[in-house]
């Protein structure tokens, strides 16, 4: 397969593929995906190839993402996502609660959405700042 990249759309390919591997095995330990890690291993071994050494490194003979690369700003944007996520799956979570239903339906969704938008609003005010939990 070949594939034909602007060095911009290079640079790009490489966030992707890192972001993707780091959703699907950052939380697997020892038990990686190792097809996924393959697949990065070659995406980021052409970056010699393109004037990007400083994006990569050697690690027991395969190419992985360089300490440089993995500090530059990529987990900024995975954290951002992180917590967009969680807040929308927590708001969804106590509107259901508030509603007594286990999912949402043709019938209770636009209670939901509007609950949802309320608990938006409230932590995009304030966080996680006014939830209490009764620990009892």
């Amino acid at each position: 397969m070949e594939l034909h990249l602007t060095e911009k759309q290079y640079r790009r390919l490489l966030d992707l593929v890192y972001i993707g591997n780091w959703v699907l095995n950052s939380t697997r330990g020892e038990d990686r995906i190792r097809d996924y890690d393959q697949v990065e291993s070659v995406v980021f071994s052409h970056c010699l190839d393109h004037g990007m050494a400083a994006l990569v490194e050697l690690y027991d003979g395969e190419a992985i993402p360089s300490r440089a690369f993995a500090e530059g700003g990529i987990h900024e944007a995975i954290m951002a996502y992180e917590d967009v996520t969680f807040f929308e799956i927590l708001a969804e979570e106590l509107a259901l609660r508030d509603l007594d239903a286990e999912r949402a339906t043709i019938e209770n969704y636009d209670e939901v959405m509007e609950r949802m938008e309320q608990y938006m609003g409230e932590f995009e005010a304030h966080g996680t700042d006014h939830i209490n939990v009764d620990l009892e």
